[in-house]
């Protein structure tokens, strides 16, 4: 079987984080399953493979709610980062039926499409205000840092809206929220892992005393309202309600700030279609699905086998070996799209892997869509001229998928 290494695969290589979809192009052409040994995974890099794959119910995020670590040849459970993991233990992403589709019943009762559409003036309005931070510090500096004084301080503004978190309190979430991602990475170091524990600890906490402040004095916000729901007499425990608001927190920033920071720099790398948007002729809505599927900020999503009988590509897997999904990958496949390295704002095809698909398809997908829709709108409207600077840097890091900075100037004068 081929293996991804010696096609360039390197989660390691800041080179490879930044442009992986060359050594994409050659995974999808050497078969529909590669290995990669460094990490014991099975790569689908083709769209047909992940799309199935995340729909199979014979894959699960996890396992030990089925088998022991030993019945899956795997090192006894040790608790090496306690307060890292109990903020992972009742995430949406990690869990899997029956306590995924309790949780979720529950969560979507009160975060539902409706109360995310209800928010739409609010966001305008805090894209706008960002904006207009933006565009002063360029008056001042020549230019803004997109990233840093618009995409970040408004997508975390929209989320403490909607969870009813003091704004003021943004940048430290931020801070929680990027050393938290960072144990995501198929590559990361001992500080990087120590940085995730300090910072689950203090996020956990934090929430703690939010949520009794909301129980004590309740208020008209999402964490209010998670600790209300009830359904046929059931309601979700603390520690649920925590590990909830932590991944929304956490998911709803990281995958809408790459998003608009590697879509805005797609969009002006490609100045005809920037100006499509700018002259009317495509509606943000549209734009934001080709800016999730050309460079998607979700590069890799891995599942357990956990039952017989599961195929992909011509290949068998045993139960107890471990899938990886490259969402980018499938979403650069030539079978599914046509012109797949074509940045064309007008494509319009929803149907990307932007937001993962079946039973963990993105919870925050409605909410992403405007928020992105939103903030790209107040971008062409006031500031058609907008250029880049200098060339953008991205993270060295390859599952979350975005940039250091990116350096704009509102207009060419």
């Amino acid at each position: 079987m081929p293996r991804a290494e010696d096609f360039g695969f390197d989660p390691a290589d800041a080179a490879f984080c930044a442009d992986p979809y060359p050594v994409f192009a050659l995974l999808r052409a050497a078969g529909p399953v590669v290995t990669y040994a460094p990490r014991g995974l099975y790569l689908l890099p083709r769209y047909a493979e992940v799309h199935a794959a995340l729909r199979d119910r014979r894959l699960g995020r996890a396992f030990a709610h089925r088998y022991t670590p030993a019945e899956f040849g795997q090192p006894e459970f040790e608790a090496r980062w306690p307060r890292w993991e109990e903020s992972e233990r009742w995430s949406l992403l990690n869990l899997e039926p029956p306590d995924h589709t309790r949780l979720r019943r529950l969560v979507t009762a009160v975060f539902t499409a409706r109360s995310v559409a209800r928010l739409e003036p609010r966001i305008t309005e805090l894209a706008a205000a960002h904006l207009d931070r933006a565009v002063e510090i360029a008056d001042a500096e020549g230019s803004f840092d997109l990233i840093a004084d618009y995409a970040q301080p408004y997508s975390v503004a929209v989320i403490c809206t909607l969870l009813g978190v003091p704004v003021a309190d943004g940048p430290r979430l931020l801070d929680w929220s990027h050393a938290i991602v960072k144990m995501y990475e198929l590559h990361r170091t001992p500080a990087q892992e120590q940085a995730a524990e300090r910072a689950a600890d203090e996020f956990l906490a934090y929430v703690t005393d939010l949520l009794v402040q909301r129980r004590a004095r309740p208020a008209d916000d999402l964490i209010t309202a998670l600790a209300e729901v009830a359904d046929s007499g059931d309601r979700l425990t603390d520690d649920e309600i925590l590990g909830t608001v932590i991944v929304l927190l956490n998911a709803g920033h990281e995958a809408t700030v790459n998003t608009l920071g590697n879509g805005v720099r797609a969009l002006l790398s490609h100045r005809d279609q920037w100006h499509r948007l700018t002259d009317g002729l495509v509606e943000p809505a549209t734009a934001v699905e080709e800016m999730i599927r050309w460079d998607a900020p979700l590069q890799l999503f891995e599942r357990w086998v956990l039952d017989d009988g599961v195929e992909f590509g011509g290949r068998r897997f045993a139960v107890g070996e471990r899938i990886g999904m490259l969402f980018g990958s499938a979403n650069r496949d030539p079978s599914r799209f046509p012109e797949p390295d074509a940045f064309l704002v007008d494509r319009g095809d929803a149907t990307h892997i932007g937001f993962g698909g079946g039973l963990h398809f993105c919870i925050g997908a409605p909410l992403a869509r405007l928020e992105l829709g939103c903030s790209l709108l107040q971008l062409i409207q006031r500031c058609p001229g907008l250029r880049m600077v200098e060339d953008p840097v991205f993270h060295p890091s390859f599952v979350i998928h975005g940039l250091e900075d990116l350096r704009l100037a509102p207009s060419s004068a």
